[in-house]
């Protein structure tokens, strides 16, 4: 095979900062992680960029560097924090509050935690009825907003010295509401901004600040945010990449595990039953039911895609698939779920499934903030705008171009984040056809 020839990569020099609105529970224990793996306290697991390996060439050319040594990624020492917060803990106090890391772990790097303030938030309690922000910016219209927003971004590169930024969104969920006149095109966004339109959230406002800055920016969670056309339209114009959207972390990480391997023996599925406990700051947002429905829409899209029982009646088309969160402070961040899979096999016989994850929602979502931020960077620096459909792998719903059905896959997201990279660097993809091996075999005899 050929190899490619890409767009020529930006180097990674200088500082890169990272833009965080929310400095909960995910953020406090990314920033905190990171501050951590810098003095030698813990290695980065789950950071495919910092643990992972990617293969090159041939298998039996034994090349599989670790991604960060292959692409020209940021290292952990450039990295530089800030952020945005409803409530005005510094970042220790905010960590401390979380209960996700070990007090004694926070203590070793408490005066740089501290050190993180966060700016007053762009914030609209009807986008998140549960919370009492008391830490927020006050407007007149939302386009002052997004110009205050702007202007934190300007000064933040200014004062931390930072040669390149990306934004990644780690506040909470949002109400759920779909696309309206506003969000057909930048033009009536600008309008609507001006004109203080309603439906216009607080995650847009960051992004499209993100967005007139270049700065990248990933949406953490499952709100209608850079998938919106106007801000789409805007990315292409400031030559920004954008991904989204919610990250990938206990329950459906999980199913997108598992149900490629049922499709994959063609074993059928007539009911999937999910439920969660949690009790940190997200699962308080959810328990409100607008708010709910947004992740709910999203944790329900990857079975239908993956199985797609359109294409697989027999096995998929009575598919009876239900989702629920359960709002219990005693659990913390330390989320529970639990999975009944009703599966059939050989002439229908039934068989079950039954899953108890017992997992740490941040701990999960920690690596894929640091990952996203980085290769958010490098897209960024190799002159890709728009949607990054490669970075799939991170996101429950995964963002693509209109029209185009989302691969859930995790097996196939990997795969074609892997040959991302590879395009990039120059270097053959892989199609794991490996015909050829054994052509060379038998032409050697």
């Amino acid at each position: 095979m050929t190899k490619q020839q890409p767009e020529p990569i930006a180097p990674a020099e200088g500082k890169l900062g990272i833009l965080i609105p929310g400095l909960g529970a995910v953020a406090t224990t990314f920033i905190a992680g990171v501050l951590a793996v810098r003095k030698g306290h813990g290695q980065p697991i789950g950071s495919l960029t910092q643990m992972s390996n990617i293969r090159l060439g041939k298998r039996t050319d034994n090349n599989y560097p670790k991604i960060k040594d292959f692409v020209p990624l940021a290292g952990l020492d450039d990295l530089e924090f800030g952020g945005w917060d409803v409530y005005e803990d510094n970042v220790y106090q905010a960590a401390v509050k979380a209960k996700v890391l070990d007090l004694a772990l926070l203590q070793t790097i408490q005066a740089e935690l501290e050190a993180l303030v966060p700016m007053p938030a762009a914030f609209d309690k009807r986008y998140v009825k549960n919370l009492d922000g008391t830490h927020v910016k006050t407007y007149t219209t939302r386009y002052d907003l997004a110009e205050q927003v702007i202007d934190d971004i300007r000064t933040f590169k200014a004062t931390r010295n930072c040669s390149r930024l990306v934004m990644v969104w780690c506040g909470s969920t949002e109400i759920y509401h779909e696309a309206t006149d506003v969000h057909a095109s930048l033009a009536a966004f600008e309008a609507g901004l001006r004109a203080n339109d309603p439906n216009i959230s607080p995650s847009m406002i960051y992004a499209y600040a993100a967005l007139k800055e270049g700065v990248p920016f990933v949406n953490g969670a499952p709100n209608l945010t850079v998938d919106a056309p106007a801000l789409l339209e805007l990315a292409h114009e400031t030559g920004t990449p954008v991904a989204g959207k919610d990250f990938k972390t206990g329950q459906t990480l999980m199913k997108t595990i598992l149900a490629p391997g049922l499709s994959a023996r063609a074993l059928g599925v007539r009911g999937w039953f999910s439920t969660n406990i949690l009790g940190n700051r997200d699962g308080l947002v959810l328990d409100d039911p607008d708010n709910f429905r947004t992740k709910e829409v999203s944790k329900l899209s990857v079975l239908e895609d993956i199985f797609r029982p359109e294409d697989n009646p027999e096995l998929y088309g009575d598919i009876y698939h239900k989702v629920r969160i359960n709002y219990y402070p005693p659990a913390g961040d330390n989320k529970e779920s639990w999975d009944n899979i009703d599966i059939f096999g050989w002439l229908g016989y039934p068989m079950q499934i039954k899953i108890d994850f017992l997992c740490r929602d941040s701990i999960l979502a920690a690596p894929l903030v640091l990952d996203l931020a980085l290769f958010m960077d490098l897209a960024k620096r190799a002159g890709m705008s728009g949607i990054q459909e490669w970075l799939s792998f991170y996101l429950k719903s995964p963002q693509t171009a209109p029209g185009l059905r989302p691969e859930h896959d995790i097996f196939q997201q990997l795969m074609k984040l892997q040959n991302t990279l590879r395009y990039l660097m120059g270097e053959d993809l892989i199609t794991h056809l490996g015909l050829d091996y054994y052509q060379d075999l038998m032409e050697a005899r």
